[in-house]
């Protein structure tokens, strides 16, 4: 399947989604990748994913979208104390919003800035009963660069601070990916002590 966003170019990245952050106690790992490019005024992502189990009981934006198989996008603007969270399900139901914080000065996405971010998904958005066997999916995301940089006059800069996750926290065999790896003593990809740098071009 390819879908219609992201066309491959030389200034595409793909990076893989493969720490294993906490092998004992979650060592499963799905195979997962993540294509990634930007015209300047929408940044695109294309999530690859081949793992076992599929669940989406989450069909509702700002729901918990993380329970499920799930793909997410963190980042920080350059000089800024807030970042923010792009988690999305395998139907493209998604929790999107500015915070400090896990629970600190959390705000949320409103209802019209959600429908800006253009989502495409191997799967309709209906809810799966968890599934056993091996699935193969994908998500696509179209997320408008204005809702990261909400200053219109910041000069678009060259990096971002971010991380790539993903997680199944209610799957039969949940599991805690990421790009960047997370050095703390149990799953919380809300670190942004631990975001790497992702260029753009």
């Amino acid at each position: 399947m390819r879908f219609l966003f992201i066309i491959l170019t030389a200034m595409t990245q793909i990076l893989h989604i493969n720490h294993v952050n906490w092998p004992q106690d979650f060592p499963e790992k799905p195979e997962v990748r993540v294509e990634v490019n930007n015209d300047h005024e929408n940044l695109y992502l294309h999530y690859f994913v081949k793992g076992e189990q599929l669940r989406a009981a989450t069909i509702k934006d700002q729901g918990p979208v993380w329970e499920d198989s799930c793909v997410e996008f963190f980042c920080q603007t350059p000089d800024d104390d807030h970042y923010m969270n792009f988690e999305t399900n395998c139907i493209g139901a998604m929790v999107a919003s500015r915070r400090k914080g896990r629970a600190t000065e959390v705000e949320p996405l409103t209802a019209e800035e959600m429908t800006q971010i253009k989502r495409r998904c191997t799967y309709p958005r209906e809810i799966i009963e968890e599934k056993d066997g091996i699935f193969e999916w994908e998500v696509e995301l179209q997320i408008p660069l204005s809702l990261i940089f909400r200053n219109q006059e910041m000069q678009f800069p060259q990096t971002l601070r971010a991380n790539f996750y993903k997680c199944a926290d209610k799957t039969k065999k949940p599991h805690f990916l990421s790009w960047q790896p997370v050095d703390l003593p149990k799953p919380d990809f809300h670190c942004p002590q631990f975001f790497g740098e992702l260029t753009l071009e």
